[in-house]
């Protein structure tokens, strides 16, 4: 009882604080992204075993020039966040084909910076550039998305316990199973749909897609993260918050989930 009280309320401060940066402004939602990403860079670094202030210097100079810009100013540099955005999501399908092969450490081994530049910190990026695509601050969006994830999180945590039985991937996260998964994307979605009674930004179709996509994503993030973890031989990525383990424990799913989140939102405007 005592683990989950701590649990809870470690949560409930994480998420206030993270909701009182949201809403407060851009600079503080963007101050806030740039301290998790320290401590999440800490922590991976950590786990693949590497030291250096080189990606740390690179996560400053990037998170420095988003601070500064104007939404009309990321506009103009679309073609450059636009290669940015294909370098990182094929990074992060080789990733995906990592999980798939259990006795590799990762493809990147021998390029683990490239790995941490456009898996780690371009996640970041994309998190922080989401709020973004209608050309305006709109915190609402960032909000909804994260909200779908902790929906998937706590219904695939719940649901798993209570019933699952069929593991997911049982080599690389044993307590994964396949009920905890569509549990979770069945929250997700009861999540989009309650959201977009709430909010005037897009449409139910919108929402409803954004949840599946959060779902599979959210899950295949937790699952690379889980191989890291494996490989590194512990069980949670740091200690910094009591009854959850690290920042990137909490925050896998949506750095690895934040660039193809990006990319639909802009292919739906685009369209739209």
């Amino acid at each position: 009882m005592k683990e989950v009280i701590v649990r809870f309320l470690s949560g409930v401060l994480y998420i206030s604080i993270f909701l009182f940066s949201l809403f407060m402004s851009r600079e503080w939602y963007i101050g806030l992204l740039f301290i998790l990403a320290v401590i999440t860079l800490n922590e991976f670094l950590k786990l693949v075993n590497l030291k250096g202030i080189i990606v740390y210097i690179i996560l400053a100079i990037s998170f420095y020039f988003l601070a500064d810009m104007t939404p009309e100013e990321i506009d103009e540099i679309a073609n450059s966040v636009l290669i940015l955005l294909s370098v990182t999501i094929l990074v992060n399908l080789f990733l995906i084909r990592d999980i798939l092969v259990l006795n590799k450490t990762s493809l990147f081994k021998s390029k683990r910076y490239f790995c941490i530049i456009f898996y780690i910190i371009s996640g970041f990026v994309f998190l922080s550039l989401i709020p973004f695509t209608n050309k305006v601050f709109e915190p609402k969006i960032i909000l909804g998305i994260f909200i779908l994830v902790w929906t998937n999180d706590t219904f695939a945590y719940l649901v798993g316990k209570g019933v699952g039985k069929r593991k997911l991937m049982e080599k690389i996260s044993p307590k994964k199973t396949i009920e905890g998964f569509f549990g979770g994307m069945a929250g997700a979605l009861l999540a989009s749909f309650i959201f977009f009674k709430f909010t005037s930004i897009y449409n139910l179709i919108f929402w409803l897609f954004l949840a599946l996509l959060v779902s599979v994503l959210g899950t295949i993030g937790d699952l690379i993260q889980s191989k890291f973890k494996r490989l590194a031989g512990v069980k949670d990525s740091g200690n910094i918050m009591p009854g959850h383990g690290g920042v990137y424990d909490r925050l896998d799913s949506i750095v690895f989930a934040s660039p193809f989140i990006y990319l639909f939102i802009i292919i739906i405007n685009y369209v739209s």
